[in-house]
C-alpha cells in the first residue's frame, strides 16, 4: 500500500506523547513573522478522482509539441522495459547501504554500470556515478586539481572553451571560485564553431593545470580532440574531456584521444541514457579516469572478488569515507550517486547491446543533418559554422531568433534552444536538435512551418 495515513487517533497519541496539545505547538520556536498564516487561495481538498482529472487537464495544456529542442538534455527512444524494471521495489527504493556487502544486487548492477562506462569511454575506471553532467564537470575540475600538484603558490588555471555548455561552465564557476581555481576561457572560431588548435599557444606561458574538451560541443559541434589532447600532453596539462555518452558509439572514445595515450579524466551527462527529459532531471553524471588517478576521484567504486568459498561477489572497493566527515577538507562532498537513474541506464545499455546503441547514434547523425539540410533550403535560413556536427547544429535566422521560436511554439513545434542569451553575437541563430526520434515527415513539417512563420 504506497500511502497509509494517520487516524485522528494515531495523531493524539503523538501529541500526548509529545506533551502538547495541537501540532501547532511543535513549531512554536517559529518567528510569527517568518509564518505564511493560513492558505487562503488553495482550495477544498477534491477527490481522487477531481485530483486525476484537474492534472489531467492541466497536463493536455502543454499539448504534445514536436520538439527539436537538445541543448544537454536529449528526447530519446526508452524501451519500455527500462522503467518497468527500474521501478520495482528492489531497485525504486534502494540506496547503498553503510554495511554494503548485504546488497549484492544493487552492487553487481553498479558494477555492470560501470563497465559498461570504461567499455564506451575506453578508460580503465568509472565511479558509480555523479548527480549531473555539470557538477561532474566541476568536481573533474577539482580533481584536475589534486592529480596536476603543481607547486604551492602557483596559480590553478582550467582552459575552459567557450563552446562548453553554459550551464556547465557556470556551475564549474560556482563550485571552484572559492577555490582559487582560475577559469580561463577559450574562444570558438567564427566559421567551424569549434575551438582551433591553433588558439591554445596563446595561453601555452600560463602552465594550466587542464584543459576542458567537450566532444561533441555545445554547438554540436565535433572538436579536433586529437590535436586538442596533444597540445595538452605536450606541455604537461590534464585533459578533461566532456562527451556525449551516444557519440560515442560513432566517434573515437576519449581513452584513445591525442595518439592513444587519451585523456586524463571522462565526464559527461547519462540522460541520454534511458532518462526521460522530464522538466530537467533528475539525471546522472558519469566520470571515468585512468587506473593512476583512481585515488583522487570521488564517489564509490565497485569491485568484482571471491568469497572464502570462492563464490564471486561484489565490495565497495574504495569509498572516500573522508568526504562524510571532513567538510571543507574532504577530498570531495560527493557522499551518494544518482543510483536509480544509474539502473536506468545500465538495463537501457543492456536492452540496446552495442549494435543497437550505435544504430541509434546513426540515426541521431543522420536526422541531424536531414534537419539542418531542410531547414537552410528556407529563404533567409543558413547553417552558422561549418564543422562538422553529430546530432544538432547551429542555424541562422534572419531575424532575431526568440520571436520566431515563439511563433513555431504557436504551432505546435518546439523549434529549437535561442543561443542569443549566452552567445550575444548569436542573437540570430537557434540550435536545433533531431534525434532518432524524428522523421522525414516531422523535419518536413518543421521547415515548412518555419517557412510560413519567417513569411
Amino acid at each position: 500500500m504506497p500511502f497509509i495515513p494517520h487516524t485522528e487517533d494515531d495523531i493524539r497519541e503523538m501529541l500526548a506523547a509529545a506533551s502538547v496539545e495541537r501540532i501547532e505547538q511543535l513549531f512554536d520556536e517559529i518567528p510569527n513573522e517568518l509564518r505564511c498564516g493560513p492558505l487562503g487561495e488553495v482550495p477544498e481538498g477534491l477527490t481522487e478522482m477531481e485530483v486525476a482529472r484537474l492534472m489531467n487537464e492541466v497536463a493536455a495544456r502543454d499539448g504534445a509539441p514536436l520538439n527539436f529542442i537538445g541543448a544537454g538534455a536529449y528526447e530519446h527512444h526508452i524501451p519500455a522495459a527500462v522503467w518497468q524494471l527500474a521501478t520495482r521495489g528492489e531497485f525504486y527504493t534502494s540506496y547503498t547501504p553503510y554495511q554494503a556487502e548485504a546488497s549484492q544486487g544493487t552492487l553487481q548492477l553498479t558494477y555492470e554500470y560501470q563497465s559498461m562506462m570504461t567499455a564506451l569511454t575506453g578508460m580503465d575506471v568509472a565511479n558509480a556515478s555523479l548527480y549531473d553532467g555539470a557538477s561532474a564537470l566541476a568536481e573533474a575540475v577539482l580533481m584536475a586539481m589534486r592529480v596536476s600538484r603543481k607547486p604551492k603558490g602557483l596559480p590553478k588555471r582550467v582552459l575552459m572553451p567557450a563552446s562548453v555548455h553554459p550551464a556547465y561552465r557556470a556551475t564549474v564557476r560556482s563550485i571552484v571560485r572559492h577555490q582559487g581555481v582560475e577559469l580561463l576561457e577559450l574562444p570558438y572560431d567564427k566559421t567551424s564553431g569549434r575551438t582551433e588548435p591553433a588558439v591554445l599557444e596563446t595561453y601555452a606561458h600560463l602552465q594550466a593545470n587542464a584543459l576542458v574538451i567537450p566532444q561533441p560541443n555545445f554547438f554540436g559541434v565535433l572538436e579536433e580532440m586529437d590535436e586538442l589532447t596533444a597540445w595538452a600532453q605536450a606541455h604537461g596539462v590534464l585533459t578533461i574531456a566532456v562527451v556525449n555518452p551516444v557519440s560515442l558509439a560513432l566517434i573515437k572514445p576519449p581513452g584513445a584521444w591525442g595518439g592513444g595515450q587519451g585523456a586524463d579524466i571522462v565526464v559527461g551527462e547519462g540522460q541520454p541514457l534511458g532518462a526521460p527529459l522530464s522538466s530537467g532531471g533528475p539525471y546522472c553524471g558519469f566520470m571515468c579516469t585512468r587506473r593512476a588517478h583512481v585515488r583522487h576521484m570521488p564517489g564509490r567504486i565497485v569491485g568484482r572478488t571471491v568469497d572464502a568459498d570462492g563464490n564471486p561477489g561484489f565490495v565497495l572497493t574504495l569509498q572516500a569515507r573522508e568526504q562524510h566527515i571532513r567538510r571543507a577538507k574532504a577530498t570531495s562532498n560527493i557522499c551518494t550517486n544518482q543510483g536509480l537513474l544509474v539502473t536506468a541506464a545500465t538495463i537501457h545499455l543492456a536492452l540496446l547491446g552495442g549494435q543497437g546503441l550505435e544504430r541509434v547514434a546513426a540515426s541521431c547523425y543522420a536526422n541531424a543533418h536531414a534537419l539542418a539540410d531542410a531547414l537552410s533550403q528556407v529563404e533567409g535560413v543558413a547553417c552558422a559554422f561549418d564543422g562538422d556536427y553529430f546530432h544538432e547544429s547551429v542555424l541562422r535566422l534572419p531575424r532575431p531568433a526568440q520571436p520566431v521560436l515563439d511563433a513555431l511554439a504557436e504551432q505546435n513545434i518546439l523549434g529549437g534552444y535561442a543561443l542569443g542569451a549566452d552567445y550575444p553575437e548569436l542573437k540570430d541563430c537557434v540550435l536545433v536538435c533531431a534525434t532518432e526520434t524524428k522523421t522525414t515527415r516531422d523535419i518536413e513539417h518543421y521547415a515548412q512551418t518555419l517557412a510560413r512563420v519567417l513569411q
